[in-house]
């Protein structure tokens, strides 16, 4: 069993990312997951999410150099070890694993973000100045 991603190939420089989820924002897609990859001069922009016709053909006709490529989605038992028993697995079949990223799931409404900022403290206090809840890293910890 076959899931599609979306992969965008991105300058790195400032508003490039903010202009892929307006485009998708005002098209309706729904970003479920994602990865982001860097060098000095792009970067490679992976999505799973709600609509991959409707995001590729919007991110196209936005400019974006933009390719779908299959992957696999599989089920990690969450405890100490579980991801290991996965890649464990793989590699006695001599699987190599190119690239991975989580895609977490949360019962409830809202969706938790970790991000990295290059100014952590001017970000983190603009983001509560407007309304956007910060998560300690206790909190964090025991979710």
């Amino acid at each position: 069993m076959q899931a599609q991603q979306i992969s965008i190939f991105l300058e790195n420089k400032a508003g490039r990312l903010s202009e892929v989820t307006r485009i998708l924002s005002d098209a309706g897609v729904n970003i479920r997951a994602l990865s982001l990859a860097d060098t000095s001069d792009f970067g490679v922009l992976r999505l799973i999410v709600d609509d991959n016709e409707k995001a590729e053909n919007t991110l196209k006709q936005g400019g974006f150099t933009v390719k779908t490529t299959p992957v696999v989605a599989a089920l990690v038992n969450d405890r100490p070890g579980g991801l290991h028993g996965i890649l464990d697995l793989l590699t006695r079949n001599g699987i190599n694993v190119e690239y991975m990223y989580a895609f977490v799931q949360q019962s409830g409404d809202n969706a938790v973000m970790i991000f990295r900022f290059d100014k952590l403290d001017e970000a983190a206090r603009i983001l509560s100045e407007n309304g956007v809840e910060i998560i300690d890293g206790d909190r964090l910890y025991a979710m």
